[in-house]
């Protein structure tokens, strides 16, 4: 062995994701690239975690409000699809098809951000004025900015990635951007929460529109020179773009796709009803600072990061989909249970044990329905591709309900266990976050249900892993 070629073994041994790099996506520019998904980590947990807590709690808006606000960005996740068969077919005079719908979602995604704290004071009485529902307006407006661009970003950033690396590293090269999100989530999380420490109006203005600025820059750097100039003809401009009919006429028609969909549909429904609430439980029930809720959010990326490293050896070891879905359900019930327990007992120890494990099934259970939709025998023109985003769209559809179920069912049980309704010992605030969390327990049970024939299934014709046991998280929603 020459001692040129043994520091390069030694760096491809030891380095993670040294082997995601090829001759298409040198690791410098991988690393680069996978910077986008450290914004997209930053405005999730601004969109998710810092701002419903802020809202609720230090601005005293109504979580009803909040949770409407904050599934309006999730909604729109379902046009992800879309968004990527767009990028497939946009037609350019310079050939680019992902940098165009990188760069406007960087627009749209800072243009949110820059607008979020001032809807926020207006959403929350700190300004006099008199035009009606104003704040709620902005506040939509801005939300809907900001998650816009989050999905237009991901979507074309993860598409770029799997352009430019080749079949071989494809499927860790989207592994790597997957853990790169869950890294810009925790490190984000711990830094604004660090920020607002001491909260102020002055210094939430500064915070947003700081990470507004933050966004622009880190994604720059990620897109700079990353897809080449292919001049295209008039003619091939002017070419007809392909449909999606067909296709998801063949997709729909075939297999155990409508039950896998159910099951994402419902599984989702059950993970992310807390999303709204965790923070502001942490806040008013257990009485934890700003900058203590907000660790919650790293600790439920930690979670994730630790599902997915748990689902990559499972996955190895042949383990089936489906029952690695069923193991993240009942660390989602576990999970629920810890934080139902740490308000009678007082123990914020118990709840962020319940908020990370929380994180570990919702990431193994994301991972193994995704893995399973990726699988799944397709019939007639319907693709992986196709797969994906009806996957998505379940997933992001339910995401958007829940959370607006959640804040809307606090609040009403709240109302009515305030008012002596349900009796003296139910009379707390405490009363209306339980009833959601004991609900989101039943729906894990349900899903757990409408699992059981897949598993079974599994057991009778068994579908190999994907790339002999690696995972590969193309076109990954959040």
């Amino acid at each position: 062995m020459s001692r040129r070629t043994l520091p390069l073994r030694l760096t491809a041994r030891f380095l993670p994701f040294a082997d995601a790099a090829s001759a298409g996506l040198p690791l410098g520019q991988l690393l680069r690239l996978s910077l986008f998904q450290v914004s997209v980590g930053m405005a999730t947990v601004m969109l998710l975690g810092t701002l419903n807590r802020v809202m609720i709690v230090e601005l005293s808006v109504p979580a009803m409000i909040v949770a409407c606000m904050i599934a309006l960005p999730v909604l729109s996740a379902p046009f992800r699809a879309l968004l990527g068969f767009r990028s497939d077919t946009h037609r350019s005079a310079i050939g680019w098809k992902r940098i165009p719908f990188l760069w406007f979602g960087t627009l749209w995604q800072m243009g949110g951000l820059a607008l979020m704290p001032f809807a926020l004071l207006v959403l929350g009485g700190d300004t006099v004025h008199d035009v009606p529902f104003a704040g709620e307006v902005l506040a939509a407006l801005a939300f809907l900015m900001t998650g816009l661009g989050l999905h237009m970003t991901q979507t074309a950033g993860l598409a770029l990635a799997g352009d430019r690396a080749d079949d071989e590293t494809r499927p860790r090269v989207v592994a790597l951007l997957y853990v790169m999100f869950l890294v810009g989530m925790a490190v984000s999380a711990l830094i604004i929460g660090a920020l607002l420490a001491e909260f102020s109006a002055l210094r939430l203005i500064r915070v947003v529109q700081g990470t507004a600025v933050a966004t622009v820059l880190i994604n720059i750097v990620a897109l700079w020179k990353q897809e080449s100039v292919r001049p295209m003809s008039a003619a091939e401009r002017a070419a007809p773009r392909p449909k999606f009919a067909d296709a998801w006429a063949d997709f729909a028609g075939g297999g155990d796709a409508g039950r896998l969909l159910a099951v994402v549909f419902i599984g989702t429904l059950a993970f992310n009803m807390q999303d709204v609430l965790l923070e502001p439980y942490g806040g008013e029930i257990l009485g934890l600072s700003v900058s203590a809720t907000t660790m919650l959010t790293a600790l439920w990326a930690t979670g994730a990061l630790a599902g997915f490293v748990a689902a990559a050896r499972w996955l190895k070891g042949g383990l089936s989909p489906y029952r690695m879905a069923a193991r993240g359900i009942l660390w989602g019930i576990s999970g629920f249970s810890f934080v139902v327990f740490s308000a009678p007992m007082h123990s914020p120890g118990l709840f962020y044990v319940g908020a990370t494990l929380i994180g570990l099934g919702g990431g193994l259970f994301a991972v193994a329905t995704l893995t399973a939709a990726m699988t799944m025998p397709a019939a007639g023109r319907a693709g992986r591709g196709l797969a994906l985003g009806a996957w998505g769209a379940a997933q992001a559809s339910a995401a958007g309900l829940s959370i607006a179920l959640g804040g809307t069912i606090r609040d009403g049980v709240n109302a009515l266990a305030t008012s002596g309704a349900l009796g003296q010992a139910l009379a707390t605030p405490a009363t209306g976050y339980s009833t959601v969390y004991h609900l989101e327990i039943a729906l894990l049970f349900g899903t757990l249900i409408a699992l059981g024939p897949l598993v079974k299934l599994s057991f009778l014709s068994p579908q190999p892993c994907p790339q002999h046991g690696k995972i590969g998280l193309a076109d990954f929603p959040t």
